[in-house]
């Protein structure tokens, strides 16, 4: 069952979504992906822009380089074929790895079912970006800490933690995570002084609790080892507590409870609470301090959702499990008794057998084949690591390369990282680099997409020469009424226009 965990992202990500191109359906994997390469060209970190011509020289921190490096070596080397498929295995072991922490103290058939509730619900964020490192770190993290639930005298492998930490830091902003799990659980071992215990197990609660605060100042010393030292924390701390970022960055939105993500969500919220209250009528406080945290968080934005899930899925998993050991005796009609038995025993079994060591075999053959049908001929779409041509522009960037026109373009965010990975002359206006643009110059680049009062005059002071825009987006009707403006190309998916002065680059509409 854990290579169905392991191949179930998989099966998810090429079978229910669109495989490759879900993965690159950011435009932030472009400008992370060139960022790496220039690093990898000029052997340092960039501590200023280096991709835009609205804030050229500007202070920069470039705070997920080591996830550029890795990822754009790898498209250095096998394009963007490699980077998908090195998301998807993250993807992958994350989940594999979730599945058998839960499995620890519940039956492996209800594990594998949260473990699947669990990506389900975090699927909306399956990105190649650097944030799938959180999820994969933040599950290792919670499970060396769960590996010392038996409440054993000397917590094992929490040396580990400081050194993945260094890792953590310079792959994602999310590490502040594995610091959090750490002192939740010391939390949970210090509360032993609030209630009449044995000595003995007080005196164990107590080392425990004092191992794991070692264990969060090392790994709060680690966060340190990064190229900005105590600056990124600083910055970082600043982008997060600014309300302009909350009010208009997509991510920091609540989760849209219309759609079928939600489904899965409400299903942990309503587990994770269930098991909140168990947990803390038995006095234990870790579960119950994480949910009370992560629960409010994933409420509040929906970035946060997939960190509750991995969070939820383990102690969902152990409170389902047992009621289901329970049910059997409780006073039910016989038949329903009876039924429920033989899942108890049937799901016993099972989970006896899948304790057993063995090959995964299947997994890598899985990861082998996958890897062949990306690279085969005529492969159909959700196998071609591509951009979506129906939602990137595609077709309109190749036009301008074709016909040689280069100038300063105007284009959304979400289009700016792919400009970036396109390499166009002259750089781009915006991006998704929401933290280095700031929030006075992403305000006013929001009146500008919003053809609000001044925007002609916005951007004439960035001598901007080419627009490059959604046909939905309120800017591009009115430049259509402009006689500044002339609409030189038009697919459907993209829309250019040039200044009136201009000549021509090509007259195509569709």
């Amino acid at each position: 069952m854990a290579d169905v965990a392991f191949l179930m992202p998989l099966a998810f990500l090429f079978g229910g979504m669109k495989g490759a191109r879900t993965l690159l359906s950011d435009g932030d994997t472009g400008w992370h992906l060139r960022t790496g390469e220039w690093i990898l060209a000029h052997g340092r970190v960039p501590d200023q822009d280096v991709f835009s011509f609205t804030r050229p020289g500007r202070p920069w921190f470039a705070w997920e380089w080591l996830w550029d490096v890795l990822f754009g070596w790898l498209h250095l080397h096998a394009g963007l074929a490699a980077v998908v498929l090195a998301n998807s295995l993250v993807l992958a072991l994350t989940f594999a790895l979730l599945f058998r922490l839960a499995r620890r103290n519940s039956e492996s058939l209800v594990a594998l079912a949260f473990t699947l509730v669990a990506a389900a619900a975090s699927a909306g964020h399956w990105l190649a970006r650097p944030h799938l490192f959180t999820m994969l770190f933040t599950v290792v993290f919670y499970s060396v800490l769960e590996d010392h639930a038996d409440r054993t005298d000397r917590p094992r492998r929490l040396w580990l933690l400081p050194p993945l930490m260094v890792l953590w830091t310079n792959l994602h902003g999310g590490f502040f995570v594995g610091i959090v799990l750490i002192g939740a659980y010391a939390a949970d071992d210090f509360a032993v002084l609030l209630r009449q215990t044995d000595p003995a197990d007080r005196r164990r609660a107590l080392g425990r609790g004092r191992a794991r605060l070692l264990a969060a100042a090392g790994c709060g010393v680690a966060t340190l080892a990064n190229p900005y030292f105590y600056r990124l924390h600083a910055h970082l701390l600043r982008y997060l507590m600014d309300g302009f970022y909350r009010a208009n960055v997509m991510e920091f939105q609540s989760l849209n409870f219309q759609t079928g993500q939600a489904r899965f969500f409400e299903t942990l919220l309503a587990a994770g609470t269930v098991a909140a209250v168990a947990r803390l009528r038995r006095g234990s406080i870790a579960w119950p301090l994480l949910f009370a945290c992560w629960a409010h968080l994933a409420l509040y934005s929906a970035r946060n959702v997939e960190i509750f899930a991995l969070l939820a899925a383990v102690p969902a998993a152990e409170i389902v499990s047992e009621g289901l050991r329970k049910a059997p005796l409780l006073a039910l009609a016989g038949w329903l008794r009876r039924r429920l038995d033989a899942l108890a025993g049937f799901s016993s079994e099972l989970t006896d057998f899948d304790r057993g060591p063995r090959w995964h075999a299947v997994s890598a053959a899985a990861v082998v084949v996958v890897a062949m049908l990306m690279d085969a001929p005529g492969a159909a779409p959700a196998w071609r690591a591509t951009y979506d041509p129906h939602t990137f522009p595609v077709a309109a960037v190749d036009q301008l390369e074709k016909s040689g026109v280069h100038g300063r373009i105007f284009t959304e965010d979400l289009w700016g990282g792919y400009l970036i990975y396109r390499h166009p002359r002259g750089g781009v206006f915006i991006d998704g680099r929401s933290d280095f643009y700031g929030p006075e110059f992403t305000g006013q680049y929001i009146k500008a997409m919003g053809a609000e009062a001044g925007w002609d005059r916005y951007l004439n002071r960035y001598a901007v020469e080419i627009i490059l825009l959604p046909p939905d987006a309120p800017l591009a009707g009115t430049l259509k009424q402009s006689s500044a403006w002339q609409l030189t190309y038009d697919d459907g998916v993209a829309l250019i226009f040039q200044t009136s002065h201009a000549g021509a680059i090509l007259i195509e509409r569709t």
